[in-house]
């Protein structure tokens, strides 16, 4: 499956459940390992859980089983990660504490000769 495929799947998993400020980022000109990086909050710890464990069976439906699933334990932050396609679903204080969508913005700076 294609990473926009399964990104698009992981999207409305995501929406499927209710998930708050969902955001998607293309990182290819960012980094190999990854081609989309998919951040969405959740509104309590069993939320973020329920919203992590959607993704993966929706796409376990579609035949991608995810890589790793890390953090259901305590469930303030669960990461999800398809290769292709890595899933971050915190909870809003978590979020903004790690603020993940202006660390992938930013671009590198040229190195000075």
């Amino acid at each position: 499956m294609q990473a926009e495929q399964l990104k698009e799947i992981v999207i409305e998993a995501l929406d499927d459940l209710k998930a708050v400020n969902t955001v998607t980022m293309d990182v290819t000109g960012l980094t190999d390992v990854m081609d989309y990086l998919v951040i969405a909050s959740g509104t309590s710890n069993r939320h973020v859980k329920s919203l992590a464990d959607n993704v993966c069976m929706e796409a376990k439906k579609q035949g991608e089983r995810a890589l790793g699933v890390e953090g259901e334990d305590a469930g303030e932050w669960v990461l999800v990660d398809f290769g292709d396609v890595v899933v971050h679903v915190m909870l809003p204080a978590t979020r903004d504490f790690y603020d993940l969508e202006r660390l992938w913005a930013e671009q590198p700076k040229p190195e000075a000769d």
